[in-house]
């Protein structure tokens, strides 16, 4: 396709060519210009709205401003922070259970395990366990957020397993306690009418040794196991009449006479709590009573020492 005309006084004839190559040409420049015309103008728009709309330059452009950034970082921080300090505050809380747990272990073990037990501050003890973090370990060095994160996460995990540690620590503390001759060996209302050592026989009133407590009580009162053990004895013998003997750990072993009724054999199993007899006034007795006695290894002990009526 060709274009003429005729311009000036002169009647100069000018002419153009239009074909597909130069029309393909002019097409691929407009856009091209019109490309450049958008970006342009995209470009400024976007610079606008980071100075004045950051929300907005994020739906544009998908990213986030130094200063957006900053702030998104200092919040993450900040909850960084008050996760540590509960986690510090959960530790301290931690440590004072763990004191208690060893006051309340020292006030309830008899006074003849606690030096086996209990490590009394010694240098030489051996001792261990999980680490328990403080965010104090961070002020030292600089850390990066995503270190902070995976440091906090792993606290939390170290956290976790002390507290698990603990629960089967004093799960193992109470069932040995548990295990111990440290219960009531009588149900219901007593009193105590004799202790432990040298009194005034009732029978004779010359001077002899009482190895162990009476307490008076209703003849059939329920009396009880102090601990699980094993019946080893329960038969009727002159002095203390129907008398029942029971084995436990530890090498202890508790006596229980001038019952009425026995209610268990020899070889029986039993559980703290179990009723072994009833209250009576047979044998050696001046009325209605408990004669209880403990013995670890065969020596006599006195029953205050390991029962909850006082401590030593």
């Amino acid at each position: 396709m060709q274009f003429m005309w005729v311009s000036g006084p002169t009647g100069t004839v000018r002419s153009i060519s239009i074909t597909a190559r130069k029309v393909i040409m002019a097409t691929a420049g407009v856009s091209v210009a019109l490309m450049l015309v958008g970006f342009v103008m995209y470009f400024v728009g976007f610079r606008i709205a980071v100075e004045f709309s950051p929300d907005l330059a994020r739906s544009m452009g998908g990213v986030t401003t130094e200063a957006e950034q900053q702030r998104m970082e200092a919040v993450y921080r900040e909850r960084l922070d008050q996760l540590r300090q509960n986690l510090h505050t959960t530790s301290q809380e931690i440590k004072q259970l763990e004191s208690l747990k060893n006051r309340f272990m020292e006030l309830a073990t008899p006074t003849q395990l606690r030096d086996r037990f209990l490590n009394n501050g010694k240098k030489d003890d051996a001792r261990g366990g999980p680490l328990l973090p403080t965010p104090l370990r961070n002020l030292f060095f600089r850390q990066t957020l995503d270190q902070e994160l995976n440091g906090t996460m792993q606290d939390l995990m170290r956290l976790d397993a002390t507290v698990r540690e603990l629960r089967q620590d004093w799960t193992q503390h109470l069932e040995w306690l548990h295990s111990l001759p440290t219960g009531l060996p009588i149900q219901g209302e007593f009193r105590v009418s004799s202790g432990f050592g040298i009194r005034n026989d009732p029978f004779t009133g010359l001077l002899a040794m009482h190895e162990g407590l009476d307490f008076t009580a209703p003849t059939g009162t329920p009396v009880v196991a102090v601990a699980p053990g094993t019946v080893t004895r329960s038969s009727f013998e002159g002095s203390y009449g129907q008398v029942i003997e029971v084995t436990h750990v530890e090498g202890f072993m508790t006596r229980y006479a001038h019952l009425s009724r026995r209610r268990v054999v020899e070889g029986q199993v039993v559980e703290r709590g179990t009723q072994l007899g009833d209250v009576g006034s047979t044998g050696r007795s001046t009325g209605p009573h408990l004669h209880y006695e403990v013995f670890r290894k065969d020596r006599p002990l006195n029953p205050l020492q390991v029962l909850p009526l006082g401590s030593s």
